[in-house]
């Protein structure tokens, strides 16, 4: 090898032994139970936030609720937009959904089926709102991610599984 090689090596291998320190310290502030449990809170805000809206009490829905499926929210598919079928019924279970599964993501329990759960409700209100994709491909971001890597440490369904075994 010759000076010019042996500087260059050393160069990429200064910089590759930078570039490793810098990720190390990034791994140290964002571990992956502090992501998961991050990403379960983050996705139930904003569904938690909008089921609290549809209800005046304990399975008691308001009326704005079951209005706006009613005459407001429509899914807009090829040959529509369409209307809701049943508004008070799905009035009811989307905002049953909306209490349930961001509880359930919260507590991480049965948080891979409660963010499936999300995911799709996240596809329905893309349908029924399709300019607030930014948003909405958000939600399903993070509804995929904790699909695929669970819920993490810190969660229910963890201590679930070290009591099963």
């Amino acid at each position: 090898m010759t000076d010019m090689q042996d500087a260059g090596y050393a160069d990429k291998h200064a910089l590759s032994k930078l570039v490793e320190r810098a990720n190390a310290l990034v791994r140290t502030i964002a571990f992956p139970s502090l992501t998961q449990l991050a990403l379960r809170l983050a996705l139930a805000v904003p569904f938690w936030r909008s089921g609290v809206n549809k209800w005046d009490g304990f399975l008691d829905l308001n009326d704005v609720a079951v209005l706006l499926f009613a005459q407001e929210f429509k899914l807009h598919l090829p040959g529509g937009p369409y209307g809701f079928p049943a508004p008070g019924i799905v009035a009811f279970l989307a905002g049953s959904a909306e209490i349930l599964l961001p509880l359930l993501l919260v507590v991480g329990l049965a948080t891979r089926l409660s963010a499936l759960g999300l995911l799709v409700m996240t596809i329905v209100v893309q349908l029924t709102v399709p300019s607030g994709w930014p948003l909405h491909l958000t939600w399903a971001a993070m509804a995929l991610a904790i699909m695929a890597w669970g819920p993490g440490k810190a969660s229910a369904d963890h201590l679930l599984a070290r009591f099963a075994r």
